[in-house]
């Protein structure tokens, strides 16, 4: 009797001592860049781990050039279902490259086959007993002439806010907070969030760059800390773990 005791103790403090893996599925300004120490660039996921404890584990599975679709079709969706665990996170954001209407395998209308991708995502995550937290896609660096920044997005953003409030799902709106952060810097400041470079000024793009959707490190990490100062809003017993995750 006191072994089976013992043992359902040993199960106990196991299951509480397990980890908090918080997957995130997306697009190439979530995911993480091969040779981070020579690129540039950086998915604001990628840097994610900085601000979180070592007892939350932060599984990147967005990938570059995904939209819901191809996420789904390539079966990438797939692979986090089966290892998603109850108390798990997944961050949901697409919708960079659902627009693109010239690409029959990622393109999506907002309305119907992307709104039906993320209903898919929310459901099937509560299946398994996680979190599913939705992201707005975060803005790309569009200054006009006068200075004004203009939405590339379409109804995308629109479509996922529909989406949370339906479905009762946390909501994180990147596409405004990322809008207040490219304004505060300015249309020439705000090169500095993504990746401008000229030919010879970084070994990575020897040629230069000139690139106002992905992220540097400092664009990542801004966008990162906006995303966490978010999640520390959160309400209810579901996010305090997630919470006490977070590095103070």
């Amino acid at each position: 009797m006191k072994y089976k005791l013992l043992l359902l103790l040993l199960i106990s403090l196991n299951i509480f001592a397990q980890k908090t893996t918080i997957y995130s599925i997306g697009d190439s300004t979530m995911a993480n860049k091969v040779s981070p120490e020579t690129n540039p660039e950086h998915g604001w996921v990628q840097v994610l781990p900085a601000f979180f404890n070592p007892d939350v584990v932060i599984d990147n599975r967005a990938v570059n050039g995904r939209s819901t679709r191809s996420f789904i079709k390539e079966k990438l969706w797939e692979s986090v279902y089966k290892a998603l665990k109850p108390g798990d996170y997944v961050f949901i954001q697409f919708g960079h490259n659902d627009s693109k209407v010239t690409d029959s395998l990622r393109y999506t209308n907002p309305h119907t086959a992307y709104r039906y991708n993320l209903i898919q995502f929310v459901k099937e995550a509560r299946e398994k007993g996680a979190i599913p937290i939705l992201f707005s896609s975060i803005e790309r660096r569009s200054f006009n002439e006068q200075g004004v920044l203009i939405s590339k997005h379409g109804e995308y953003p629109l479509e996922m806010r529909l989406v949370a409030q339906e479905f009762n799902v946390p909501f994180v709106d990147l596409q405004y907070y990322s809008e207040l952060l490219e304004m505060a810097y300015g249309p020439e400041k705000s090169k500095q969030l993504h990746l401008h470079f000229k030919a010879g000024e970084v070994p990575y793009y020897p040629e230069g760059k000139d690139d106002d959707t992905h992220l540097s490190l400092k664009g990542a990490t801004e966008i990162t800390q906006i995303a966490v100062d978010q999640i520390k809003l959160l309400e209810g017993p579901l996010f305090d773990k997630l919470k006490k995750g977070l590095k103070k």
